[in-house]
């Protein structure tokens, strides 16, 4: 008997394996090792989505706004008397529009129409934007008043409205894009680009009036939901608000037919989702400042306006008061085309002269990162030759502020800032 030095009565056993003890043995490494792997990828896992959800938490939360074919015009200087008095465009309502709207000066003007953007506020000026500080609760940066040589355009060459979301949303204004009529979109788009970002997979939303935003985010390649026009948000949640708000929206007056629901349903279906859902980047189109104006209503035009406005307060004041959107959230507000001068406000494209020029707005918490102070306080980048700001740059701009790069397969315009 062999003994190990410093031990004594051990005995060495000698043991002789058989078929059975060596598959026996196998199986039980092969047990051994799953367990130990399971453990680590577990642990990875763990680790993995702790880190995803610490970056949802603190990354910059994103909501872009548009109002179809709202005017520069009435941005800036409120309701325009010259079509106001027309009996064409008032419908009877004169009276309506002037005790509503009517002011002695533009200030007073756009301060009657969009209250929540231009109210209780002072104003300071640089040669590129308009800054607004409301207190410490937000800052606002307008773009496109051009009384004052400050210029926001499409750039596209058709000037209206599928063509124009596709600039905005993919930072391309591709000439090909030519019709509201056009395929799903082959181009990425920003939401889709951040969908596939660790803070924001899963975590992003759209919801639009108009019934071609399924194609123009095209809903089934960029992977998240699209509800628009008369869709139920029913396909994304089953609660009794859901389903109610579905019915209304399914009941409801049809002005504008199959193709346009009204804002209103577009708004609570969407404020629903953002305080149930809680994303981290979103878009909501509202759409009947463009139906009303080729309807050749302009107090319903304007009324629409005035609605998105409270509509844009409402969402601004939620996600101030909700911790993690809560001076953490960029809100851009733009359109996707101009109109016309005078008589021809009602209509748009390449034939109406003026309706290229558009307008921006981006509100942010006055301290929010030093991105927003360089965009609230240094030159932009605009073209040298004209001087204008242009629809394709915004995309790049808004993924700049949360700290991203925006980049796809097409050409993208350069952030402004």
């Amino acid at each position: 008997m062999k003994t190990n030095k410093g031990y004594t009565n051990v005995k060495i056993v000698t043991i002789k394996k058989n078929k059975s003890s060596v598959v026996y043995f196998i199986l039980h490494s092969i047990f051994i090792f799953g367990c130990f792997f399971t453990t680590q990828v577990n642990a990875q896992n763990i680790n993995t989505n702790s880190e995803k959800l610490a970056l949802q938490k603190n990354a910059p939360n994103l909501i872009i706004i548009t109002t179809d074919g709202l005017r520069w015009q009435e941005v800036f200087g409120g309701v325009d008397t010259s079509i106001a008095n027309q009996n064409k465009f008032n419908h009877g309502d004169s009276a309506y529009i002037a005790k509503k709207y009517g002011a002695t000066n533009a200030e007073e003007k756009k301060k009657k129409l969009l209250p929540f953007l231009f109210s209780n506020t002072s104003l300071q000026n640089n040669s590129n934007s308009s800054v607004i500080n409301n207190g410490n609760e937000k800052s606002i940066v307008f773009f496109g008043d051009r009384n004052t040589n400050n210029k926001a355009a499409v750039e596209n060459p058709h000037w209206f409205s599928y063509p124009g979301y596709n600039e905005l949303l993919t930072g391309y204004a591709d000439p090909a894009v030519n019709s509201n009529d056009y395929k799903p979109n082959p181009h990425s788009n920003l939401f889709a680009f951040l969908n596939k970002q660790n803070a924001y997979q899963g975590k992003v939303a759209a919801f639009g009036a108009w019934d071609a935003f399924d194609r123009i985010l095209n809903e089934k390649v960029s992977g998240f939901p699209v509800i628009n026009a008369f869709e139920s948000i029913t396909q994304v949640l089953s609660d009794p608000t859901s389903k109610m708000l579905g019915n209304l929206l399914a009941d409801s007056y049809k002005p504008f037919k199959e193709v346009e629901c009204l804002d209103v349903f577009t708004h609570y279906q969407a404020m629903h989702y953002l305080k149930t859902k809680q994303p981290k980047a979103m878009f909501i189109s509202y759409g009947e400042t463009d139906e009303w104006a080729h309807h050749g209503n302009y107090s319903n035009y304007l009324d629409a306006a005035n609605m998105v406005d409270k509509w844009i307060g409402d969402i601004w004041n939620f996600v101030q008061a909700m911790p993690g959107y809560k001076d953490n959230t960029y809100i851009l507000l733009t359109t996707d085309h101009g109109r016309g001068f005078g008589s021809a406000w009602t209509d748009h494209g390449a034939d109406v002269n003026g309706a290229n020029a558009t307008w921006f707005a981006i509100i942010g918490p006055p301290a929010l990162n030093s991105n927003a102070k360089e965009l609230f306080g240094k030159p932009l980048v605009t073209n040298a030759q004209t001087n204008t700001i242009y629809q394709k740059q915004l995309a790049a701009t808004m993924a700049k502020l949360l700290g991203i790069e925006f980049t796809a397969e097409h050409p993208i315009g350069n952030p402004i800032y």
